[in-house]
């Protein structure tokens, strides 16, 4: 059967892939043309001829492979894009050839009991009551609620739509009140003010909240910035927490705002779609102290739990707000039926929705709690050390001490020395770094996310930036 040995080739080739870029035998990137790539893939010719499969098939992942930016390589530090686990990526290949869009139960009843459990797995970890496994029993009394989704935007989105319903419930019909705001930290993740925007409270009435120069939120100013909104004749949507900020890797006081939030009856959201993973390792899990104040919580399973793109998990307090998000009428899905399992088609956006929680269930099962608590802490030493190490040397700053697997600094030069070191970094292929403004200057920035990433290529890297500095400043002189 052609299916099979094409598989077989496929596996043997990510084997190799893997190999390859764990072992740093190819670069870490490798940046070409659009042009270039589509030529050497020959995407003309097969889309007119068709015949992908076998040797041509072969071949064809080969190049394909080679253009590809390697996340599995020791010198990959640039984004928040998780390192997929093996076992994680086969049941991606799984949920691709089973093709079960398990929003409606009976679509996917293996995928849509797998997403509960993972639901109810974390919404036991930040203490909230998990939902009952009896759906005739929802609502009957309080419990919390979840839905994997397609990306923390869309589960951001969702979240904050939540939001805006529980405070305006006639604003699906009758379309958003004109006197609501969402109040966030400018460093948080775009998506918030994007998502003002679509659910019409509008980017402009995103309240900036004060921060210190790190881009924390100061909640001794909260009361202050509050009482003005509200003598404006404003009601807040939502306040936005980070945990931990995109940039930075840095984390809001999630206490001290979950305490204020309270107080007010304020929906408090926090955006951890990268910094939630915390849950998972009791060293790193006092970062995320007062999470359990929250409202509603984003995490991304595929930045720091190893799964493959895309798995986030959007999860909330109280059940009933996700509930009433989306009412839904069409007569070929929605009637009495037999209904032995739950339908999260009324939890999200979407209408077809993959098996997400396979991926992500297999990469925790694989991996284990105490597998995916070693890797967290590992990461967050190494930053540590990393950062002991830059900020020793008299011609690099570090800003602050890193509490993740971010790390900003900047070698001694202009702004636009920091984006040439970047670029010719980039082009020689071995380190793939980031860059971020903070404090209204350009820094350098690893996300220190592949397992297989050791302190001395941390050292390698310093001395390149060193010596590609030196090199750029004798093109000037």
């Amino acid at each position: 059967m052609s299916f099979t040995k094409d598989a077989r080739d496929i596996i043997d080739q990510l084997s190799v892939y893997l190999h390859q870029s764990r072992s740093k035998e190819k670069r870490a990137v490798n940046l070409q043309t659009i042009r270039h790539i589509q030529e050497h893939l020959g995407l003309e010719q097969y889309l007119c001829d068709g015949g992908l499969s076998g040797e041509t098939l072969n071949r064809f992942v080969e190049t394909y492979l080679g253009f590809t930016t390697r996340l599995h390589h020791p010198g990959f530090m640039a984004h928040q894009v998780g390192v997929p686990h093996p076992t994680g990526a086969l049941a991606s290949l799984i949920d691709g050839f089973t093709n079960n869009a398990m929003a409606i139960y009976e679509m996917g009843p293996a995928a849509s009991a797998i997403e509960f459990f993972l639901i109810n797995t974390l919404l036991t970890k930040i203490g909230w009551v998990p939902m009952p496994d009896d759906i005739t029993q929802r609502l009957e009394t309080d419990h919390g609620a979840g839905v994997l989704t397609h990306g923390g935007s869309l589960a951001n989105l969702t979240a904050l739509l939540a939001a805006r319903n529980q405070l305006a419930p006639e604003a699906r019909e009758g379309g958003t009140p004109g006197n609501l705001v969402i109040l966030a930290p400018e460093s948080s993740h775009y998506i918030i003010s994007k998502s003002a925007g679509i659910i019409g409270v509008g980017e402009k009435n995103v309240v900036p909240l004060p921060t210190d120069d790190l881009g924390r939120i100061i909640t001794e100013k909260l009361d202050a910035i509050y009482e003005k909104i509200r003598s404006q004749g404003k009601q807040v949507v939502a306040l936005v927490a980070n945990a931990c900020a995109t940039g930075t890797g840095l984390y809001d006081d999630l206490n001290a705002i979950g305490t204020f939030c309270s107080d007010r009856r304020i929906w408090f959201h926090i955006d951890g779609a990268h910094g939630a993973c915390a849950l998972f390792s009791k060293k790193m899990r006092p970062l995320l102290h007062g999470v359990e104040k929250a409202d509603s919580i984003v995490l991304d399973a595929h930045k720091m739990l190893r799964t493959p793109l895309l798995c986030a998990a959007l999860l909330l307090k109280n059940a009933r707000p996700l509930d009433c998000n989306f009412e839904h009428t069409a007569s070929y899905l929605f009637h009495d039926k037999l209904q032995p399992g739950f339908d999260f088609i009324g939890q999200t956006i979407e209408c077809t929705k993959a098996g997400l929680g396979l991926k992500f269930y297999f990469t925790l099962a694989a991996l284990g709690e105490k597998g995916i608590s070693q890797y967290l802490e590992q990461t967050q030493a190494l930053t540590l050390n990393a950062h002991e190490f830059i900020s020793k040397a008299p011609d690099f700053d570090c800003p602050y001490v890193p509490q993740s697997n971010i790390l900003c600094f900047r070698i001694t030069g202009s702004d636009d020395l920091q984006l040439e070191i970047r670029d010719r970094l980039m082009a020689l292929g071995h380190y793939h770094i980031s860059s971020t403004m903070l404090k209204d200057r350009r820094y350098l920035r690893i996300v220190i996310i592949s397992p297989d990433t050791r302190f001395e290529d941390i050292e390698q890297l310093i001395q390149e930036v060193r010596k590609l500095a030196h090199t750029a400043e004798n093109k000037e002189i």
